[in-house]
């Protein structure tokens, strides 16, 4: 009988423990810092668009002359305009690397600025007697070029550019400087020159970005045209006898938002 009751205490005991560690609440997992999921790679292979805002300047170098015959009668003067601009655009390109020399961006572009850069346009001496002024306009500049860059980091890219370029310019309306009375006119013109041009390129490869594939660009360029000869004209129309040489070449400086896709 001793021997029946002490195993039947010793199974109460075992039984006990056993429910008792059931019960006991389990050890808390140890707690793990979230990790932020990585920012996207930049890709600077692809195709683009590209919008921005910026500001130009334009100096021209002109000088009166016979009309016809164009030869000159006064010395060269300058003059010059200030103004902002809106810039839009298109463009490829295509990241490389060289053995020992890095990563490279090569491409190509053509865009196009809504311009409102202007100044005074004062002939170099006086057409038929009369010294006269007018407020001349550039109104907007197209771009056809390529470019190269280094990128200094996976995010962000040093470059040149260059290529041709066309420039508008309004019709400039003139009045006598002394009576402010309308005098006479020069009619609008398209110029054509090259540009050369430089800046950075920084990719915005945030992971908070709704829109993936976005880069801000910062861009100056400066551009040189032709010159042309150009009629002084009446109020009618006709000629004055007189033309101006002139030759135009602007800068700009620029800030754009690009998104680039595959």
């Amino acid at each position: 009988m001793k021997k029946l009751l002490g195993s039947i205490a010793g199974l109460a005991l075992l039984t006990g423990t056993a429910v008792a560690a059931d019960l006991a609440p389990a050890p808390a997992p140890a707690y793990k810092m979230p990790v932020a999921a990585p920012a996207p790679t930049a890709n600077w292979t692809g195709c683009n668009l590209n919008l921005g805002y910026g500001y130009g300047l334009w100096n021209q170098d002109q000088f009166q002359e016979t009309d016809p015959g164009h030869v000159a009668v006064t010395s060269s003067a300058t003059t010059g305009g200030r103004g902002w601009l809106g810039r839009g655009g298109v463009g490829c390109d295509y990241q490389f690397s060289v053995n020992g020399l890095g990563n490279w961006v090569v491409g190509a572009f053509g865009d196009y600025d809504f311009m409102n850069v202007h100044g005074n346009l004062e002939p170099a001496g006086p057409v038929a007697g009369v010294t006269e002024a007018g407020n001349e306009k550039e109104t907007g500049e197209w771009y056809v070029g390529g470019r190269i860059g280094y990128l200094v980091t996976p995010s962000l890219l040093s470059y040149f550019d260059g290529g041709w370029t066309e420039t508008r310019f309004n019709q400039v309306n003139f009045n006598n400087v002394t009576t402010g009375v309308p005098n006479g006119l020069m009619q609008a013109h398209t110029y054509h020159g090259w540009f050369l041009g430089g800046g950075l390129e920084y990719a915005l490869n945030f992971s908070w970005l709704p829109i993936h594939g976005l880069f801000w660009r910062n861009e100056y360029r400066y551009a040189s045209f032709d010159a042309a000869d150009l009629s002084l004209l009446t109020l009618a129309g006709a000629p004055t006898g007189s033309a101006l040489n002139v030759k135009p070449y602007n800068q700009t400086l620029t800030s754009s938002l690009i998104w680039r896709f595959p």
